[in-house]
């Protein structure tokens, strides 16, 4: 199977995350995905992923986050990341026209000289907002992905799908960017709404069967991270979601 990861933002509402990573743990998960509100006692966090055989190879880190260089360096290397990925940008940050995603694009490729020269891998994780165009026809994901060409992508597929795009066309085309994917999963229409119409992996109207094997073959992607941004019970999905990932070839 693909070893599945686990984005940890989505056990945020767990009464206890210790005793989530000891469930992590049996349910066969080896890896998982930080984000920034773990990060205050780093040290703490890596002793518990230890204990329960678990790893945190990529993390999730805000544009403040990032640029506080010295910090992020020493939580990334107290938890043993391979990647440090920027998850989103507010409202704030982004403009009907080109103008504020190539200045993101540029703190972006910035950023990345600096995390790469470190030996971490550096990218930026979508939502649907990125494939709406801007005022000159070019989507945010374009303006992101050119103007800063060394960073990498972790590809929110159902995110791709709720921006109304074809995943498998940005596969094609920038496949090579694609170094992690998040493996989510949207509910039929009109289902799932106290959870935002998203659903456990395998149990959604994406066909996650016949998408890994495209992920596989058309990107670079090494890490396959399960989220759900708004589970009414994360052990459920995540008890569901590894089911569904052991039965891919």
């Amino acid at each position: 199977m693909t070893e599945l990861s686990f984005q940890l933002y989505s056990a945020r509402n767990v009464p206890s995350l210790e005793d989530f990573l000891v469930t992590l743990g049996k349910l066969g998960y080896t890896q998982t995905e930080g984000f920034g509100g773990l990060y205050a006692d780093a040290a703490g966090l890596a002793a518990n992923l230890r204990k329960n055989g678990l790893s945190m190879p990529t993390g999730h880190f805000g544009p403040a986050q990032v640029a506080d260089v010295s910090t992020t360096l020493k939580t990334a290397e107290t938890l043993g990341m391979k990647k440090i990925i920027v998850p989103h940008i507010g409202p704030e940050g982004r403009s009907e026209d080109e103008s504020k995603w190539l200045e993101l694009a540029e703190t972006l490729a910035k950023a990345a000289e600096t995390y790469t020269r470190e030996g971490y891998g550096f990218g930026w994780h979508n939502h649907d907002f990125e494939f709406k165009p801007t005022t000159t026809g070019r989507t945010p994901m374009e303006i992101i992905l050119e103007t800063a060409p060394k960073i990498e992508w972790e590809c929110d597929v159902a995110w791709v799908v709720r921006g109304k795009a074809d995943p498998i066309a940005w596969f094609d085309r920038y496949g090579s960017r694609i170094t992690a994917v998040h493996v989510k999963d949207i509910a039929p229409a009109g289902q799932n709404l106290d959870e935002d119409g998203w659903a456990d992996v395998g149990h959604g109207v994406l066909d996650w069967d016949n998408l890994i094997g495209k992920v596989e073959a058309k990107t670079k992607a090494q890490y396959f991270v399960a989220e759900h941004d708004k589970p009414s019970d994360a052990v459920r999905f995540a008890t569901r979601s590894i089911a569904a990932a052991k039965k891919w070839k």
